[in-house]
C-alpha cells in the first residue's frame, strides 16, 4: 500500500497536476482509520490509499477539494461528540455514523508551480525566462531558433508550433516576439488554452496586430482577455524591469483568481447530475454513489448515504432535506 501511495504521488507530480495528501494522525476506536494511514486524493475525487470509510471518506473528499482550490492545508477532527473547548486551527465535524469513533486527519494540498510559456527570443523573453526560473516556475520557450545558449534556464525549448488547447490551467503565456512573426505566435498563445495571455507591445502596435487577427476569426472576447501592454505599470524600461512587471502581474492574477474561485465555489446543494458523487443533504458531505451503503428514494429521486445516522435523520423528515427540483 505504501509503495502504491508513493507511485501515485510521483506520477501526479510528474504530470504537474494538483492533488492532496491526507494522513490519519489520531483516532479513538471503533473508527477504521489508524494513525499512519494515508491517501492521495485527485481533483476528480479518486482516492489512492486508505484513511477510513463512511463519514470520514466523504469529509476528506470535500476538504481535499477545498484544499486544492485554496491551496491551504487543514486539520480535521471527526467525532460523534462536538468538542466545545477552544481548538484553534482544527475543523470539527460531527460523526453521524451510529458506529461512532473519533479520527483526526491532516490534509495537505500539493499544487504544481505555474508554467510560463514564452513566445519569442527577445531580450525581454530571455530576462523573463531567467527570473521565472528563479521563482521556481516551469519555463517553456516556444520559438524557432531558441536554444540553450540564449535560454540556459528554460525547462523546455520548442521549435514546433504549440498545439491548440494543450496548455494546463496554470499556464501563463507571454508573447515577447517584438516584431518576429507577432501574429502567428500571438494566435498560438490565444489558442493554447492558457489561463493568461500577455503581449509585450505598445497599445498602438497591439491594436494593429489585433486587426490582423480579427481577419483570422479571432473573436473580440478572445482579444479582450489579452494583457497588453504586458505587466503592471511600474514605468519599466530595461528588459529585466519589464520581466519583473510581467511576473508581478502573473502573481496578482494567481492570487486574485484563487479568491474569486473560493467566492464562486459551487454550492454543495448543487451536485452535478451525472456526477459519481452525491452530496448528502443532511451533513453536506459527498458520497460516492457506487459505494453508498444506503439509497433512499423520495419524490422519484435517489438520495445516497454513507452511514445509518444520516439515513435515519432523512427518513424522519425527508421534506426538510429534499433537494429542489432540477430546472
Amino acid at each position: 500500500m505504501f509503495n502504491e501511495f508513493l507511485k501515485k504521488v510521483q506520477s501526479l507530480h510528474q504530470q504537474r497536476v494538483p492533488f492532496a495528501m491526507a494522513f490519519v494522525v489520531n483516532r479513538q476506536v471503533p473508527s477504521s482509520g489508524k494513525p499512519g494511514d494515508k491517501a492521495v486524493i485527485e481533483q476528480d475525487g479518486t482516492i489512492t490509499g486508505w484513511i477510513g470509510g463512511g463519514c470520514t471518506r466523504g469529509i476528506v473528499l470535500k476538504e481535499a477539494a477545498d484544499a486544492i482550490r485554496d491551496g491551504k492545508p487543514r486539520m480535521l477532527r471527526i467525532s460523534p461528540d462536538q468538542d466545545t473547548s477552544p481548538n484553534p486551527g482544527v475543523m470539527d465535524y460531527t460523526m453521524t455514523c451510529h458506529s461512532g469513533g473519533t479520527v483526526e486527519l491532516y490534509i495537505d494540498p500539493v499544487l504544481p508551480r505555474p508554467e510560463i510559456l514564452i513566445f519569442g527570443r527577445s531580450h525581454v523573453a530571455r530576462s523573463l525566462s531567467r527570473l521565472a526560473k528563479a521563482m521556481d516556475y516551469h519555463v517553456t520557450v516556444a520559438c524557432k531558433g531558441a536554444d540553450s545558449v540564449h535560454f540556459p534556464d528554460a525547462d523546455e525549448l520548442r521549435e514546433a508550433p504549440v498545439e491548440a488547447q494543450s496548455a494546463r490551467s496554470n499556464t501563463f503565456a507571454v508573447v515577447c516576439t517584438q516584431g518576429e512573426d507577432d501574429e502567428t505566435h500571438l494566435m498560438q498563445a490565444i489558442r493554447s488554452g492558457a489561463g493568461y495571455v500577455a503581449f509585450v507591445a505598445s497599445r498602438r502596435k497591439a491594436n494593429a496586430i489585433f486587426q490582423t487577427l480579427r481577419s483570422f476569426d479571432v473573436s473580440f472576447d478572445e482579444l479582450r482577455e489579452i494583457h497588453t501592454p504586458a505587466g503592471l505599470d511600474i514605468n519599466a524600461k530595461l528588459p529585466e524591469e519589464v520581466a519583473v512587471s510581467i511576473l508581478a502581474q502573473i502573481v496578482s492574477h494567481i492570487r486574485n483568481e484563487s479568491i474569486q474561485d473560493s467566492a464562486e465555489k459551487k454550492s454543495a446543494h448543487e451536485p452535478a447530475e451525472n456526477s459519481a458523487y452525491f452530496v448528502n443533504p443532511v451533513c453536506q458531505v459527498p458520497v460516492e454513489k457506487k459505494t453508498a451503503k444506503y439509497v433512499v428514494q423520495f419524490q422519484e429521486r435517489d438520495y445516497y448515504f454513507c452511514c445509518d445516522g444520516c439515513k435515519v435523520a432523512f427518513e424522519a423528515d425527508p421534506e426538510k432535506y429534499a433537494l429542489p427540483e432540477p430546472v
